[in-house]
């Protein structure tokens, strides 16, 4: 485990959130957490919000703040998630005969 972080959210954001998702129709929402290394004035050092696409982005949109937070616990490391590959399985040899060291 590298670093464990809490997250406030306030009821009115995530009415909003509720409401946009509705009106959508989408299924859920993604979200981008910052994790800064330096706090603010209120001891704060995460932040959340709805991830932007590469085009929002460039565009500089403003970004949607859903909550703040602080890292509480850490080991001093955080590595990058990385996508496994789809494991590939071994096909299994099925044979007709009956001569087989099977049990049953």
């Amino acid at each position: 485990m590298s670093s464990l972080a809490g997250i406030y959210i306030k009821r009115e954001v995530l009415e909003v959130m509720l409401d946009v998702l509705k009106k959508r129709d989408e299924k859920g929402v993604e979200l981008t957490v910052s994790i800064n290394d330096e706090s603010n004035q209120y001891g704060q050092n995460v932040s959340v919000y709805v991830s932007q696409s590469k085009e929002e982005r460039e565009a500089k949109k403003q970004k949607f703040y859903v909550g703040n937070g602080r890292v509480f616990f850490t080991d001093g490391k955080i590595t990058k998630g990385v996508k496994q590959d789809d494991v590939v399985q071994d096909e299994v040899v099925v044979s007709d005969d009956d001569s087989g060291d099977l049990p049953f």
